[in-house]
């Protein structure tokens, strides 16, 4: 189940599913470790006689978060059990501190005693090896333990504010989980008592309970919460400032600095419908909960992608951090940015190439790119990746203006990059050499990643005209050699259009690579020709009506006949899964080449047809179900999330310099594939299309 509520602090991230149960708790880094690995984090109510978990199909739940904040508000109610919560999720903005407000209300008009459990699943380190889960009786709290990880799990019914305030635990219990015959403490729970065991090692669980007392159509709140630390006295001192603040003041408190941290454009949204500028914002916030403090920036922490495939995608890919470094950038958060730049700093191998994908801690991260091709070793890298960072860069520079950062990192990051950049093209057509495509799925020469190369040493030779550096001249001459190698041996002028990529044959020279893919949008965006272009115009006019995909669902595929996640057969009306990145580089073309209010608003309404998309709560995934329009792969996906952001301000800046206000009409929110104003059916501002086939 993809997670639609993500809650953190940069230190702490908590994921729950569309049930309210928790089920990824990365700890100390976001994105590593996670200390649950999806497992069944939930409450549980015992009233009259009856038990039920949160996860059952009797409780309806609405899923949201307050306005503006990664603070959630929930409501779910069960009717057969005569009960409505209230529930507000939220990791403390400084401290590693995971906070739950649960307000119990009685639907009954008789007085109940109702009794609350919670079940805690951990797999410390990712292991069930050697946890210790205990009772501590002077803090009356439960303990995860393991080595230099320790969380502790505590709560009030009541207040929750002071020292003593309010009626903590009432029952616990440890034991073993998913061994020797064990399903786990969790199960203790459903007879409404527990065993009270006080401490279990190995594969190992635990469970707390509450007990509220309703009045007649009344109600009670109960705290819980979770102290993270490295060893015992960092945990507890966590767990005092819950004591002594309250749950209650540090939720106030954490949903008070976000309204303030995600309020940096607030006067430019005004020209955004209502709906669409708090969803810009719940874009900046998702985002921020994917960032990790030290400068990973995580592509997505959905532990659900393992049931797919025993990987998950919270890695750093370069190429993803630097599109949502150049987000956020655009939206001011240059800080933050600065963070993943020194991030890439620490990571760059000492031949001036980033790898595949790293964790969060640095460390180079699992790869599915083979080192040897026909017997000869090859580079496993997507040079997109290392240009994408120096064209980030440049980006951050011309927001910040900061050249103390620039040259911090100038013989450390800049110039390996561009030297790699310069050095690892083909002598003779002046291309990159061969390496893995953006989707990370063929290796060749693509219009994509030697458009990224181009912008990568032009940022470069930037930055070194602005030292003094002699070395510029002869990153600039590359990539102007770059470009003009891609417009003659990547554009096609029969076909009219760019292609994806051509494969280096060794005896048949260039095999050109015919697929229209919609990350052609890459000329655009890595400035290699302007969006108004003819040829821009004519390829990105097939990107969108060729990978439209022709449901009720509509959006953008990636390429035709993508096979990942496939859910479709029928090639012609469903290219491939509508992607939000995908669909959003239209947008992006349109907001670029607009010159009149009309074609402006193209872009706005792709945008609220991405809205329109986002799950409760407003996360985005990566990909939809085409038929269904349900979310497909991971969520939230963090790029998903910054291409809004991108959109949104590039859209607006557009709007700006055009000196127009653009509005929608209920026509313009109906999913339909975006066309030009005036355009016709088989025409363009660009000229003819491709004839039928050539785009396949």
């Amino acid at each position: 189940m993809p997670r639609p509520l993500s809650v953190g602090n940069g230190n702490l991230l908590v994921n729950l599913d569309g049930d309210l149960v928790m089920r990824d708790l990365y700890y100390p880094y976001v994105g590593m470790m996670n200390q649950i690995e999806g497992r069944r984090n939930m409450m549980g109510f015992w009233s009259d006689g009856h038990f039920t978990w949160i996860d059952e199909p009797s409780w309806s739940k609405s899923l949201d978060f307050l306005p503006d904040t990664l603070v959630t508000h929930c409501v779910a109610e069960n009717e057969t059990v005569g009960l409505r919560l209230t529930v507000n999720d939220a990791v403390h903005y400084r401290s590693d501190l995971y906070m739950k407000k649960v307000k119990v209300e009685n639907l009954r008009a008789d007085s109940r005693a109702v009794r609350v459990f919670f079940a805690n699943d951990f797999n410390i380190d990712e292991s069930d090896i050697g946890d210790t889960a205990l009772f501590d009786p002077d803090l009356r709290a439960i303990y995860h333990y393991k080595r230099n990880r320790c969380f502790i799990i505590d709560g009030r019914v009541g207040t929750g504010a002071g020292e003593g305030a309010g009626r903590g635990i009432v029952q616990f219990s440890t034991g073993r989980k998913r061994f020797a015959g064990a399903e786990g403490t969790w199960r203790d729970a459903e007879d409404g008592k527990l065993e009270g065991h006080l401490i279990s090692q190995g594969s190992v669980d635990s469970a707390i309970g509450f007990d509220l007392e309703l009045a007649p159509c009344g109600a009670e709140t109960l705290y819980y919460w979770i102290a993270a630390g490295v060893g015992f006295d960092s945990a507890r001192a966590v767990h005092g400032l819950a004591l002594s603040a309250g749950p209650e003041r540090l939720l106030a408190e954490t949903a008070t600095f976000w309204r303030g941290w995600v309020s940096r454009e607030e006067a430019r949204l005004g020209h955004l419908p209502p709906e669409l500028a708090s969803f810009f914002k719940r874009s900046v916030l998702v985002v921020r909960t994917q960032l990790d403090n030290r400068g990973g920036i995580v592509a997505a922490n959905d532990t659900d992608i393992l049931r797919h495939n025993r990987d998950h995608y919270s890695y750093v890919w370069p190429r993803d951090g630097a599109m949502v470094a150049y987000a956020l950038d655009l939206a001011g958060y240059h800080a933050i940015t600065r963070r993943f730049f020194r991030f890439c700093e620490r990571a760059i191998s000492r031949e001036g190439f980033l790898w595949h994908k790293y964790h969060p801690n640095g460390s180079v991260g699992s790869s599915w790119h083979p080192w040897v091709s026909k017997a000869e070793f090859v580079l496993p890298v997507q040079e997109d990746e290392t240009a994408s960072v120096l064209w980030a860069l440049g980006n951050h520079f011309r927001c910040d203006r900061n050249v103390e950062f620039i040259d911090s990192v100038y013989q450390t990051l800049v110039e390996p990059a561009a030297e790699f950049l310069a050095g690892y093209r083909d002598p003779e057509t002046k291309l990159p050499r061969p390496s893995w495509d953006l989707w990370e799925e063929r290796q060749g020469v693509f219009t994509y990643t030697a458009a990224a190369t181009y912008a990568g040493l032009l940022a470069a030779a930037y930055f070194g005209e602005l030292f003094g550096d002699p070395a510029a001249k002869r990153w600039r001459e590359a990539g102007e050699e770059v470009r003009e190698a891609v417009l003659e041996h990547l554009y096609d002028s029969k076909l009219g259009r760019f292609l994806r990529g051509v494969y280096v044959n060794a005896e048949a020279g260039l095999s050109p690579d015919y697929t229209l893919d919609a990350s052609l949008f890459g000329v655009i965006l890595f400035g290699l020709l302007p969006a108004d272009d003819e040829r821009v115009v004519r390829t990105m006019q097939l990107v969108r009506d060729r990978l439209w995909v022709s449901t009720d669902v509509g959006g953008v595929a990636r390429y035709t006949n993508d096979y990942y996640f496939k859910k479709s057969d029928d090639v012609e009306r469903v290219p491939g899964n509508p992607w939000i990145i995908c669909t959003l580089w239209v947008a992006r073309w349109y907001a670029a080449k607009a010159r009149t209010a009309d074609e402006l608003k193209v872009a706005l309404s792709i945008l609220e047809w991405v809205r329109s998309h986002a799950m409760p709560g407003g996360h985005l995934p990566e990909q939809l179900h085409p038929y269904s329009g349900q979310p497909l792969s991971v969520a939230p996906l963090t790029w998903s999330h910054a291409e809004v952001i991108s959109t949104v301000l590039e859209f607006l800046a557009k709007a700006e310099e055009l000196g127009v206000e653009v509005e929608l009409s209920e026509e313009d929110r109906l999913g339909l594939p975006p066309r030009d104003p005036g355009e016709g059916e088989g025409g363009g501002t660009g000229g003819p299309l491709t004839p039928p086939g050539a785009g396949a």
